[in-house]
């Protein structure tokens, strides 16, 4: 799995390998490029001197006719088929060949350069080649000058860069370091530009898992954040809709709860208040047994406010009280309160470490409720076995029995199957309280039909060993 951390350093490493590379490559390129102008220039410059010398030798003196002149410069640019110009000691031109006006006209779009030749005479020789014809590259080299316009011509306003030479950049930043320096910036800008989308994409989450947090604070407990990835940002996303979930499930069960109670408080609450309305009017004899039904219906409502307080404890408390327990005196101890059969193997006997007290209610609720709907044929069967993982405990009757289709609503809170409270009474806390503390100690409670009629309640719960205070091991 790749984590955020990884792929952000990676992130970082990649693009620093990408320019370092880029910036290493422009360099040999540069310094290459440096290296084959400068070889390339100082042969060209050899030419050139041989070329102006022989040509030098060649022409008329500056004393005869200029007209002469131009015609030996002209001969000479045939004979050799080179660009060629001449200028008078005072600069003015001489003669122009037609093949340098032919490349000026035809190149006037194009950065030019010339190779100027001074003659020992003051006159000037213009040569140009088609190596020396500007190639990104801008200002003539040492010892070469922009080119002239050929005679009779007016040069354009932009020579050297046509009518649109406003647009083309000076010629200092295209070449020497100023060149280097701008081929630098424009690969850090590229590379910036390419590192955007994997930046961009590692923080789009994280503010989709933010947008998602205000929304569930808002209010939304419905609302969930999108998974993507499998990386820090995807787990934390997946940890927030787990805990999205459980809240809204604890805030729906608060409120059914709360309704549910508020429902089951009606009842004992509106006889208690008809019963002490009749008391100032019946005779003595029957205020005694109304004075029986007020205490029976105080018992129910403190019964209900009590479980009702002990379901919320159940959702808000974070971590149980495991002690060493007993669990087979435990369940002699509740056996006995309601005359039921205990048994009980051998394995059982070890201590085993759960919460005392949400255990021990929980087997209470169980043999109540069997007491209540199991009927009086047969005495109500406690079993405690351990197995080495796991210990069970069991409540068997022989009462009317669970339809299958119950089995999972009767742990619903407040539910009761059809007809039983009317005769047996009860607040439908009882198995759902059963439910949430073997859910707790990480267990499961189930309902199945007992062989040969009645109901079978089947509390698993994970075994954690614990030693007995006396004597390690076993029990004293």
């Amino acid at each position: 799995m790749k984590t955020l951390a990884l792929r952000i350093y990676l992130t970082v490493v990649t693009v620093l390998l990408l320019f370092t590379l880029g910036t290493g490559w422009l360099a040999q390129r540069h310094m290459e490029h440096e290296r084959n102008e400068f070889q390339s220039q100082a042969a060209s410059n050899e030419r050139a001197a041989a070329w102006g010398e022989l040509i030098e030798n060649s022409l008329p003196p500056v004393s005869q006719p200029e007209a002469d002149q131009a015609q030996a410069l002209l001969e000479w640019a045939a004979r050799l088929r080179l660009p060629l110009a001449l200028d008078n000691p005072q600069g003015r031109r001489i003669a122009t060949s037609d093949l340098m006006q032919e490349r000026l006209l035809r190149q006037r779009g194009s950065l030019i350069r010339l190779q100027e030749i001074h003659l020992s005479d003051g006159r000037v020789l213009w040569i140009l080649r088609p190596s020396l014809v500007a190639r990104g590259r801008g200002g003539p080299p040492s010892g070469e000058a922009p080119a002239p316009p050929p005679a009779g011509m007016v040069a354009p306003p932009h020579w050297f860069g046509g009518p649109l030479g406003w647009l083309a950049p000076p010629p200092w930043l295209l070449s020497g370091a100023p060149a280097l320096i701008l081929s630098l910036l424009l690969l850090f800008v590229a590379v910036a530009i390419g590192a955007w989308p994997v930046a961009n994409r590692l923080t789009r989450r994280l503010k989709a898992l933010r947008q998602g947090v205000e929304t569930f604070g808002s209010g939304q407990l419905g609302h969930r954040v999108e998974v993507e990835g499998r990386d820090e940002v995807a787990d934390l996303a997946q940890s927030f809709n787990q805990a999205a979930q459980r809240i809204e499930d604890l805030i729906g069960a608060h409120r059914n709860l709360l309704a549910n109670a508020s429902h089951e408080l009606r009842s004992p609450l509106a006889r208690l208040k008809m019963a002490v309305a009749m008391m100032a009017e019946l005779p003595p004899e029957r205020c005694e047994a109304l004075r029986q039904e007020i205490n029976q219906d105080i018992k129910e409502l403190d019964a209900l406010v009590e479980e009702v307080l002990l379901a919320s404890r159940l959702d808000a408390k974070s971590e149980l009280d495991r002690q060493p327990v007993d669990l087979v005196g435990l369940a002699a101890e509740e056996a006995r309160r309601v005359g039921a059969v205990l048994e009980a193997d051998e394995a059982s006997r070890q201590l085993v470490k759960f919460d005392e007290r949400l255990v021990r209610r929980a087997v209470r609720n169980l043999l109540e409720n069997a007491k209540r709907y199991g009927g009086d044929r047969e005495p109500i069967l406690l079993n405690v076995s351990a197995g080495p993982l796991l210990a069970e405990i069991s409540v068997s009757d022989r009462g009317p029995g669970v339809p299958p289709e119950e089995c999972e609503r009767i742990f619903e809170p407040f539910y009761r199957l059809p007809g039983h409270a009317e005769h047996a009474g009860g607040v439908g806390l009882g198995l759902s309280l059963v439910r949430q503390i073997a859910q707790r100690h990480g267990g499961q409670v189930r309902c199945e039909a007992r062989p040969g009629g009645g109901s079978r309640f089947v509390i698993t719960l994970p075994k954690q060993p614990a030693q007995w205070p006396d004597s390690p091991g076993q029990k004293p």
